[in-house]
């Protein structure tokens, strides 16, 4: 149903972008970042990471709220030239994910950028009323992230 501007809604559809300061070389950072088979061994939220042919995988995440998401995942964008490391998403969530690492202060400055519809019917159905729920749960994950990493990386 259209918005009154005309535009559609846009009540499925979520863009993150957060950035996380790491004390670690930025090649360092980005080997890490690239291995997603390691995530659930860092990251509490990814429960499991399935590789399924070079470049793609399943993923399945959970975060406070009492539901899962599952995403198949086609890498479209190694470069580690530039540090950048780029995904497309399928299943629960479509649309695409991507890393970008750089030198910052101190370490490495990592930026994650998601632009995502939900696809998940339960979810859907609460789009309006969760809404800020949802995003709430997406910084809860992105923040146990974030420690996780920079945990992980501090051992070596």
């Amino acid at each position: 149903m259209p918005a009154p501007s005309g535009r559609p809604r846009r009540l499925h559809r979520y863009r993150f972008r957060g950035v996380w300061q790491l004390n670690a070389p930025p090649a360092v950072v980005y080997a890490v970042l690239e291995r997603v088979e390691s995530y659930p061994r860092w990251w509490p939220q990814v429960r499991e990471v399935v590789g399924r042919d070079e470049g793609g995988g399943a993923a399945r995440f959970r975060s406070f709220l009492p539901y899962e998401l599952v995403v198949v995942a086609r890498e479209t964008l190694r470069d580690p030239g530039a540090g950048v490391l780029e995904v497309a998403m399928d299943g629960d969530l479509a649309g695409w994910a991507r890393w970008t690492v750089v030198p910052g202060e101190g370490g490495t400055r990592a930026v994650f950028e998601q632009d995502v519809e939900v696809r998940k019917p339960a979810l859907r159905r609460w789009a309006l009323p969760g809404r800020p729920l949802f995003r709430i749960n997406h910084a809860l994950m992105m923040r146990a992230g974030r420690r996780g990493l920079a945990a992980w990386l501090a051992r070596g």
